[in-house]
């Protein structure tokens, strides 16, 4: 199966303010004992969304506006805490294909880059302004664009910026090394066959 380019993604956005949204707080801890990632999406910012009886909190990624939202615009130093697998998983579980910031937590960002999930960064002046912008008209769609480095939502353009490694991988379809290490079977089979200890 060969592994996707990712250059261009466009959909609704939702505004998630706040700085240093940690993992704890994008899926609580109780969500975590699980033997896949399958099932994570429910525990996506399970505390910020909802009382302890179950009730909505009216949490923006639940609010009618943004349905089916598939972009996150966030925050300073998101993804930042424990270094937690589970939280870039439950977002891209929940639907979301991208995330617009102004910078990520090291860690965080290399799991979603390993999902094929950019998280790009803006200067913060420009992320508050798209936030604004999303939250006064959230029926618009925002596109980003890997290769012109850049964030239009209903006509305004932002630039953006990614570190180059990951860039590269998402343009190019290299950012699963997983699959990538499939679908070099045959080549791993050679080398394996002329190790004199295997």
């Amino acid at each position: 199966m060969a592994i996707e380019a990712v250059t261009k993604i466009s959909g609704k956005a939702v505004p998630v303010p706040g700085a240093d949204v940690d993992t704890d707080r994008i899926i609580p801890a109780r969500f975590l004992k699980c033997v896949t990632f399958d099932d994570l999406a429910g525990g996506m910012f399970y505390d910020e969304r909802f009382e302890e009886d179950g009730s909505s909190k009216q949490h923006p990624i639940d609010q009618e506006v943004y349905k089916d939202a598939s972009i996150l615009v966030v925050g300073p130093n998101f993804g930042c805490g424990s270094s937690r697998e589970h939280a870039p998983q439950s977002i891209k579980r929940f639907g979301f294909e991208a995330i617009v910031g102004v910078s990520y937590a090291e860690i965080f960002f290399g799991n979603s880059t390993n999902l094929g999930m950019p998280c790009v960064s803006m200067t913060e002046a420009d992320n508050e302004k798209l936030m604004a912008m999303v939250a006064s008209n959230p029926e618009a769609e925002l596109a980003l664009d890997l290769e012109a480095l850049e964030v239009n939502f209903s006509g305004t353009t932002f630039p953006i910026t990614m570190p180059g490694g990951a860039l590269e991988a998402l343009v190019s379809g290299k950012w699963d090394v997983i699959q990538e290490l499939v679908e070099q079977d045959a080549m791993i089979e050679q080398v394996a066959q002329s190790l004199s200890y295997v």
